[in-house]
């Protein structure tokens, strides 16, 4: 019987920690997804010139990123951790319900945006802050419906960037055994960004857009050394999340769950 009670325990364990990590993921993949439509500067922010960097004849290099890209490596960190304790299956199983909430929000906010606006809403939101004429409801349509071509580069670039990241975290895995987390976490990022940074950004702002190849690769450029060069920074985090769960699950039924993962198949 205190047998029994104990694998329950495991199990019910187990199963709290796959919807925390689910939710860390869904809810920043989400959140990425919406806010991806900003491009930002990030000398501007910083206070600033553009670096008007020179590269290939006119191509101009600066540090404009998409806004999602800054939750992004929370991502792909969450990632790293289910594909390490619960395999390719568990990350296809969060992958695909996402893709799923993505497209789900993204109707409900195009619906949203087509509703008529009340009158008082518009008065009371007629002018900036400095007095400028305002149109509140243009504004709201204008950041929210992102667009066919938006959905279509982001849940495509998502579900290539997600089946990279765990192939070849599974793949590097199986050469490193238990030992050298950062190596098999930073590797599946780097290879798995490389693809994801471009192919939104691609469908998304090129094939649908009126983004110029420049642009796109100067966007795509600075996404993908941001997300690298965090993959790298995050690597400590890690291992403070293996030394929580292997304490919370057991040693034991930690190293257990991640030899079952290392043999899990994707489909």
């Amino acid at each position: 019987m205190e047998v029994q009670e104990q694998k329950d325990i495991i199990q019910r364990k187990k199963r709290n920690l796959f919807i925390v990590l689910s939710g860390i993921f869904l809810t920043n993949a989400l959140l990425a997804e919406i806010l991806g439509v900003k491009i930002f500067s990030a000398e501007k922010t910083l206070g600033m010139a553009p670096a008007q960097i020179e590269l290939f004849g006119d191509f101009i290099l600066d540090f404009n990123l998409t806004a999602g890209v800054i939750i992004w490596p929370i991502v792909f960190v969450t990632t790293d951790i289910i594909n390490e304790y619960f395999g390719k299956q568990g990350v296809r199983r969060i992958s695909f319900l996402t893709a799923g909430f993505i497209t789900y929000s993204f109707l409900v906010i195009y619906g949203v945006t087509v509703l008529s606006p009340a009158d008082f809403w518009m008065e009371v939101n007629s002018t900036d802050n400095v007095g400028n004429a305002f149109n509140i409801n243009f504004a709201y349509k204008t950041i929210f419906r992102q667009g066919l071509g938006i959905i279509i580069g982001s849940l495509t670039a998502f579900l290539i960037g997600q089946f990279l990241d765990v192939l070849v975290f599974q793949r590097l895995r199986k050469y490193t055994g238990e030992g050298k987390i950062w190596l098999r976490a930073t590797g599946s990022t780097l290879v798995s960004q490389l693809i994801d940074s471009f192919v939104v950004l691609f469908i998304a702002f090129y094939v649908f857009g009126n983004w110029t190849l420049e642009q796109m690769l100067s966007v795509g450029i600075i996404n993908y050394i941001y997300k690298g060069a965090l993959a790298i920074l995050l690597t400590p985090l890690l291992y403070v999340a293996h030394y929580f769960i292997d304490n919370y699950l057991g040693k034991d039924s930690a190293n257990e769950m991640a030899e079952e993962a290392a043999d899990s198949d994707f489909f």
